[in-house]
């Protein structure tokens, strides 16, 4: 075995150990969520679309949606899994993103190109305020019906979503 095809190996174990792990803490997290410590969606509507401890605004123009999300100081957000390719900005703040493709710092002002099919966990050192900009191509403004077209909730359901495109 090469190097390169070994160190190709390591990723991909890598990878599946990150994303079991971040399901193993979503599920722990959703089974002792309070509403008030931790927050997070219902099987109905499981990206939380706003709440007084992760203030989120909604915007939209021309085939644009624009989420806005702050995250107050030692926030940890897990975040939902994005089907399609997008960019994100950290305008205010100090944030840690951790996914299977590794761990990064950021201050703001800075900006992400966020990679589809990647889970994130993100961890904010101070209040921060972070954007994503997505497509809308039927410029609409109903959350519901954006969130099942721009993510999933689980490693699964993407995997699905991709054989199904």
């Amino acid at each position: 075995m090469t190097n390169n095809s070994l160190q190709e190996s390591d990723k991909k174990e890598l990878a599946r150990s990150f994303n079991s792990t971040v399901d193993k803490l979503y599920r722990n997290l959703v089974a002792n969520a309070d509403g008030e410590n931790i927050i997070v969606g219902t099987k109905d509507k499981p990206i939380v679309t706003n709440s007084d401890k992760l203030p989120i605004e909604h915007f939209f123009m021309d085939s644009v949606y624009i989420r806005k999300m702050t995250m107050y100081e030692e926030t940890v957000v897990v975040g939902a899994i994005h089907k399609h390719l997008h960019i994100c900005f950290l305008l205010s703040g100090h944030i840690t993103v951790s996914s299977k493709e590794g761990t990064a710092e950021y201050k703001a002002p800075c900006h992400i190109v966020a990679t589809p099919g990647i889970q994130r966990v993100l961890y904010a050192h101070e209040d921060s305020v972070w954007y994503n900009i997505h497509k809308n191509p039927t410029s609409t403004e109903d959350i519901s019906q954006l969130e099942e077209e721009i993510v999933v909730t689980t490693q699964k359901d993407y995997e699905e979503y991709i054989k199904n495109k």
